[in-house]
């Protein structure tokens, strides 16, 4: 969601890819219009390939062949504190930006749906 927000300021203030199918295209149109030029067929089968090892690694979870927690994908660790208060800090503090990501998101597409303007909605 942080991403999404990003992208979805970034194409209201006039940032899009090179390539004509992108060029005039609103946040709000962006969706249908990539349907069409068949851009979310790699999209989604980018997203399934993350889904099934999301599946993978759940089912192992339960069958106690892997030890993991929750939202662990094997990424990432290393770059966490190696103070394990630090850790459940540095934790916490994700899962609050993502929560904060979520919302800014929701109300960002909410906002341009209402009012059928672009960010900043002024």
């Amino acid at each position: 969601c942080m991403l999404a927000t990003v992208g979805w300021i970034a194409t209201d203030s006039g940032l899009r890819f090179a390539g004509d199918m992108f060029q005039n295209v609103s946040t709000m149109e962006a969706h249908n219009k990539m349907l069409e030029a068949g851009v979310m067929a790699p999209l989604l089968a980018g997203v399934a390939v993350v889904e099934l090892y999301g599946g993978w690694l759940t089912l192992n979870g339960f069958e106690e062949r892997i030890k993991r927690e929750a939202g662990d994908f094997f990424i990432g660790k290393q770059v966490l504190p190696k103070d394990p208060e630090q850790e459940r800090l540095m934790r916490l503090k994700e899962i609050e930006n993502g929560r904060l990501a979520m919302l800014a998101f929701s109300g960002i597409a909410t906002q341009a749906v209402l009012t059928n303007s672009t960010w900043p909605f002024l």
